[in-house]
């Protein structure tokens, strides 16, 4: 991947999760988008080599799948 690519990931990521957490309390799939947007921010993370970003990134995706699977 070229590193305009790995960063335009990183921008996707981190909007995603922006708008998604916005948007939680207006219905549960917002809460399943969040959990994709750090999954993919955690994704990014592992491509810049950056693995304290990666680790709490994946802890928050496990939190808010889990977050989606009771809501």
């Amino acid at each position: 991947m070229t590193p305009q690519v790995i960063e335009a990931l990183g921008t996707v990521a981190i909007v995603t999760m922006v708008i998604s957490y916005a948007l939680e309390k207006r219905h549960p799939v917002f809460i399943a988008i969040f959990a994709f947007g750090c999954a993919l921010a955690a994704f990014y993370a592992f491509l810049i080599q950056s693995y304290p970003f990666l680790v709490a990134e994946s802890i928050w995706a496990v939190i808010a799948f889990r977050r989606w699977q009771t809501a």
